[in-house]
């Protein structure tokens, strides 16, 4: 059996609504990332599922492929105020990949307890026959936890 879904947990010491205020903000998005690909957004804060925003990328930053400076358009698929939100991402590639990117946060007494997932378990079957997943390493969730706990202690 292959995992198709990566996870890293992180306990934070601020609320569910600062962490949630951070996700539903298109340069949060910037701001958090480990990877190094977001360059910046354009947008509005979401409110809700279909809403998008869009985000300036740079793939150079992982040294995989050379698609340089690109956009996509971030896509909620999942939102539940202060508990859940998670999007796709459509792009320039054709078909959508289809992969998933989000964060679970539940209050704790001392903060809460955020989870951050990637999956990739509905992606069109042309991106699983290319055997290109997961993009996105646990290592990089992990690291971009830390940067989301840094971001919201600082206020």
């Amino acid at each position: 059996m292959t995992t198709e879904r990566l996870e890293a947990q992180r306990m934070i010491s601020a609320s569910p609504a600062k962490i949630f205020s951070v996700l539903c903000d298109p340069n949060g998005h910037v701001t958090i990332d480990s990877s190094g690909m977001l360059m910046s957004a354009t947008g509005s804060r979401v409110s809700g599922v279909g809403q998008t925003f869009t985000v300036h990328m740079d793939r150079e930053a992982l040294g995989d492929y050379p698609l340089g400076l690109y956009d996509v358009e971030v896509v909620i698929t999942t939102f539940e105020a202060d508990i859940e939100i998670a999007w796709t991402v459509v792009g320039q590639l054709k078909p959508n990949i289809g992969h998933v990117y989000g964060y679970r946060i539940e209050a704790v007494d001392a903060g809460s307890l955020v989870t951050s997932y990637y999956d990739w378990s509905d992606i069109d079957p042309v991106w699983r026959e290319a055997d290109i997943f997961p993009i996105m390493s646990e290592q990089a969730l992990r690291a971009s936890l830390g940067i989301l706990a840094r971001t919201v202690q600082a206020g």
